[in-house]
């Protein structure tokens, strides 16, 4: 069970799923859907099995190519501590239970789940053929906070879609700030992204103008429904930790590169879902 977790780099988990716990919650509470624990739980195992199948099949994919790259050369496939089909098996059991826990959530869900499916292990794909594949990881995990709304209420809403713009634009930005490392690679190995395409300096000014967009849409959330002052602390929060992020990283210095990637985003996003739900509670359980 190690090594699988280490396959899939559980932790990488805290950027989308405080989202989808924003998602949920919001779906309770602006829609008067039914609380329910069962259903918590299996939007909670719907994201993990959604990250497994993703993360695997992302290095089954890339096994060869990890394997050329000195900073990926340690990674499990290629290191032998895991084999290919051992990750593809893993992929597949991951599929089906992702796809068994939609099916008792509601009927939308499960119709939904191979088009879910679809984005998140197509991204795998996409860094052979075009730059724009930040923006399609982005857009599998932009898929959290509006699936999870989906389950509690069954319909969609255009404030948990806010959510999930805020999503897509955030990861693309900080995705693109990771694969800084993998520029000369990248061209080397005939491989795209924003980096190899456009330079570093280009790169993270791209990188800033997705993040203004992130920040745009996380605000817009105000002019639709109705927040109290803990929520405004944590979006202040979040959208400083996107400034924070680009100051620790220059053209000049990546040095700080996993830094601003894991730590500053992980922060970013469970200190900015803890204030939803503080704000949330606060809201609808005045007196307690």
């Amino acid at each position: 069970m190690k090594k699988y977790f280490s396959l899939v780099l559980f932790a990488h988990s805290i950027f989308a799923m405080p989202f989808a716990l924003i998602g949920f919650f919001l779906g309770v509470s602006s829609a008067d859907a039914p609380f329910s624990w069962l259903k918590l739980l299996l939007v909670v195992l719907c994201m993990v099995f959604a990250r497994n199948s993703a993360m695997a099949f992302n290095r089954y994919l890339d096994r060869d190519i990890d394997a050329r790259n000195p900073r990926t050369a340690d990674r499990d496939i290629p290191a032998g501590r895991i084999s290919a089909r051992e990750a593809l098996l893993f992929v597949v059991i991951n599929c089906g239970l992702f796809m068994a826990a939609t099916w008792f959530i509601n009927p939308l869900c499960f119709y939904l789940s191979p088009v879910a499916l679809f984005v998140v292990l197509f991204y795998s794909y996409t860094k052979r053929f075009t730059a724009l594949c930040h923006l399609v990881l982005g857009l599998g995990l932009a898929l959290a906070p509006i699936g999870a709304y989906i389950a509690v209420t069954g319909h969609f809403d255009l404030v948990p879609l806010l959510y999930s713009f805020t999503v897509l634009f955030w990861t693309a930005g900080f995705d693109i700030i990771y694969a800084l490392q993998d520029e000369d690679f990248d061209k080397q190995e005939k491989l795209h992204s924003i980096p190899s395409l456009l330079g570093r300096r280009r790169a993270l000014q791209v990188s800033v103008w997705l993040h203004v967009l992130s920040a745009a849409c996380v605000i817009a959330p105000l002019f639709f429904s109705t927040f109290g002052p803990v929520y405004y602390v944590g979006l202040l929060f979040f959208c400083a930790m996107l400034i924070y992020q680009h100051l620790l990283v220059k053209p000049g210095d990546i040095s700080k590169v996993n830094r601003a990637f894991a730590t500053t985003n992980g922060v970013a996003s469970v200190i900015f879902a803890a204030c939803f739900l503080i704000d949330t509670l606060i809201r609808t359980y005045p007196n307690t």
